[in-house]
């Protein structure tokens, strides 16, 4: 069979999925799409047309797999900027021509760009960026409308709070109460653990229940939406119209310094949140493919480029949109393009319905994006890498949001190179050795050896990266940095990202040489130098884990209250192919070591799509070799998987296991001898949990959450007894 046949097999099989994929997508997309453009003062269509140009040209011309591009959270303080300096026709203009800067920048193969900036600096420009969002919305959000700057949006919050309970319009108080709902809404939804709700995902809820008040006082109560008219949504044109009415683009201002700060300002921000997109969706994704950054970054500058000469806004790689992609099942470039498919028929088809939904609610969404990128959980895991990554993280927070984007990233990298030479207490170590070659590597036997002399920091990671990415990630890398005297925060981030990726790939990424270098922090980020060795602290056993210690001695186990972040025993199961598992911790363990139960930390999605999820969850260790699958209980859900191409298999004389579990695997016959009727019996005559196999142990667990005492003990039996069936 030819290599064209073996790639288009496995695709033609996929598709279900990934048009399943892209139709999830797109319910999140359009409300965002839409909120987007207008927190940038463009047409709200403007959105959702660069959500259908980047899904069809990336989806054919991108170097990613799993990514999903359309307008981008980061870009709108810099588009309200361009905007309301050039005017929305020379603005049309400048996103043109970052377009044309993107595409540059990929043709000279400068997607390692993103390798020079700090951490900490872009955690800080993101947040501030968020702070931005958060602040202008947020008045809109409760039915009142100011004019500002960056810092005067937020310290008016409060006032505007405390307006919104005096206001004389009803129609402002309509409009208040649909946003604060819309807010409630996306705040909670996430903590909401239910399959059939979560299948349509919380702005597209927002949506559908806005259209539904509006009917509810059209039709049944015979009265006019309350939501004063300047809340709604206004000015979405037909399908029609977007084809035949081009707006006009114009390059009028391309000779002024404005137009040109605006177009480097869009080009530095879409680079820069594309980049980091796409790293943090590598790592999600289930076959931890590598994307081709440069030719992304290619792909998104012609779409950026497309999407001006049509109104829309610029093109980059979104992470919340590519994180429900990854979770929904979606496996390559399709589902990118599918989301772009179902966004135009749902313009094509529902565009009038659209200026039903209050503005108000929409913006909900916006500010709940603008708290993410500025949690404050964000500002405590910086603190615990180090007090210095604090302070270059507000350095670029305060110049961003007082100055600008580009300064503001320019003053954290400043910021960070000063904090260096401060804290190894020489200019030298780094003006010596900046532009000498600093990593060797060579091939010994079966490894591969790099070695790192002088220091290693954001200034030069892309040598030790270019290095890196030359190994196969199924192979065995050593790491030396014991001639390196400086390892910064940005490089451990990094190779930890290496080590989890070579793990889940099946090879071996070992650090060596920094046990002579020590921290203030014990974090796992923290930058590396010499110094004294911190404190010991000791910690204290919660109440749960007092109760749990007083169960293994009732049963004869092990306990271990320690977080372990040693976890690869869990990587080949099916469950955890697109999820990051930060640690498990509260272990029980018989003394043959044939059952292991534990509490476990995990998250699904990226950045800020990221939810950190913690279960309970118990591992069978069996003495044989038996079929990979997954089983279920059968609901609602499962039954529309089936038309995604996720078949049940059916266990012969046994209609009733077929009616209630769900069962999947690649090898059905396989499968089917290994469901004896002992075992099926089993199962139907005992509580439901979700059970996997990887072909040589089995994973057991109920809800994603963790287990009370007597669920803890519950499970535990249930998997003693069935051991004891499969054995």
């Amino acid at each position: 069979m030819s290599p064209k046949k073996n790639r288009i097999k496995p695709f033609l099989k996929a598709l279900p999925k990934n048009i399943f994929s892209g139709f999830v997508v797109s319910l999140i997309a359009l409300p965002l799409g839409l909120g987007l453009a207008m927190a940038s003062d463009a047409p709200p269509i403007s959105g959702v047309i660069a959500a259908v140009v980047g899904g069809v040209l990336v989806s054919i011309l991108g170097g990613s797999n799993v990514t999903i591009a359309g307008p981008g959270n980061g870009l709108v303080g810099v588009l309200l900027g361009v905007i309301a300096t050039l005017g929305i026709e020379s603005a049309y203009a400048a996103i043109i021509c970052s377009g044309v800067l993107l595409l540059i920048l990929g043709f000279l193969r400068l997607g390692k760009l993103a390798d020079f900036f700090p951490s900490s600096a872009i955690q800080g420009m993101l947040a501030a960026i968020g702070l931005i969002i958060l602040g202008k919305q947020f008045h809109i959000m409760m039915g009142n409308r100011i004019t500002a700057d960056n810092i005067s949006y937020l310290l008016k919050i409060p006032n505007t709070i405390v307006s919104a309970f005096s206001y004389n319009n009803q129609g402002l108080t309509y409009a208040m109460l649909a946003g604060v709902i819309s807010l409630v809404i996306m705040l909670f939804y996430s903590k909401i653990r239910n399959k059939y709700l979560q299948l349509i995902p919380a702005p597209m809820w927002i949506v559908l229940l806005s259209i539904g008040f509006s009917y509810y006082f059209e039709l049944i109560l015979k009265q006019p939406n309350p939501i004063a008219a300047d809340y709604m949504i206004s000015g979405i044109p037909a399908f029609d119209q977007i084809i035949s009415e081009l707006p006009t683009v114009n390059f009028s201002k391309i000779g002024s310094l404005p137009f040109w700060l605006g177009v480097v300002s869009l080009t530095l921000i879409a680079s820069i949140e594309s980049l980091l997109s796409i790293k943090a969706v590598d790592k999600l994704d289930p076959e931890k493919r590598r994307s081709n950054v440069n030719r992304d970054l290619k792909a998104l500058g012609l779409a950026t480029v497309g999407s001006g000469f049509l109104g829309g806004l610029n093109v980059v790689t979104v992470i919340a949109r590519s994180s429900v992609n990854v979770n929904n099942g979606g496996t390559n470039r399709s589902s990118n393009f599918f989301h772009a498919t179902f966004l135009i028929i749902f313009i094509a088809l529902f565009s009038t319905q659209l200026t039903r939904i209050p503005l108000p609610a929409l913006m909900a969404i916006l500010v709940y994006t603008g708290y993410k990128l500025a949690s404050p959980e964000n500002i405590k895991k910086i603190f615990r890498i180090g007090k210095e990554q604090l302070i270059i993280f507000f350095v670029t927070l305060l110049v961003t949001l007082t100055v600008g984007l580009i300064q503001g990233i320019l003053s954290g990298v400043i910021i960070t190179f000063i904090i260096h030479i401060v804290l190894n207490k020489s200019f030298s170590l780094f003006g010596r050795n900046v532009m000498k070659p600093n990593v060797l590597m060579f091939q010994e036997d079966t490894n591969y050896y790099v070695s790192v002399k002088h220091f290693c920091s954001f200034l030069n990671f892309y040598k030790l990266k270019a290095n890196l990415d030359a190994i196969p990630e199924d192979e065995d890398v050593i790491v030396d940095f014991s001639l390196c005297e400086f390892v910064d925060h940005t490089v451990m981030e990094n190779l930890n990202n290496y080590q989890e990726l070579f793990t889940k790939r099946g090879g071996h990424f070992e650090v060596l040489g920094l046990d002579l270098h020590d921290t203030d922090s014990k974090h796992p980020f923290a930058l590396r130098r010499l110094l004294p060795v911190p404190k010991v602290i000791k910690n204290s056993l919660t109440r749960r884990q007092t109760t749990i210690e007083e169960l293994a001695k009732d049963f004869s186990l092990q306990y271990d209250s320690k977080k372990i972040r040693t976890t690869n025993f869990l990587n080949n199961f099916l469950f955890f192919k697109t999820k990051q598992i930060n640690h498990i911790y509260n272990q029980l363990e018989n003394k043959n070591e044939a059952l292991n139960l534990f509490d476990i930390e995990f998250s699904e999605g990226e950045f800020i799509a990221k939810e950190v999820v913690r279960s309970t969850m118990l591992r069978i260790k069996l003495n044989k070799d038996i079929p990979e699958f997954t089983l279920d209980r059968e609901g609602f859900l499962e039954k529309v998987y089936a038309f995604a191409g996720f078949k049940d298999i059916p266990i012969k004389n046994h209609t009733d296991f077929s009616n209630r579990f769900y069962l999947l695997g690649e090898d059905t016959q396989a499968i089917q001898q290994f469901f004896t009727d002992e075992i099926t019996l089993f199962f139907e005559s005992n509580p439901y949990y979700h059970i996997e196999s990887n072909g040589k142990d089995l994973l057991v667990f109920g809800k994603e959450r963790l287990a009370s005492i007597k669920e803890i003990k519950a499970l535990y039996d249930f998997g003693k007894r069935l051991k004891e069936v499969v054995s």
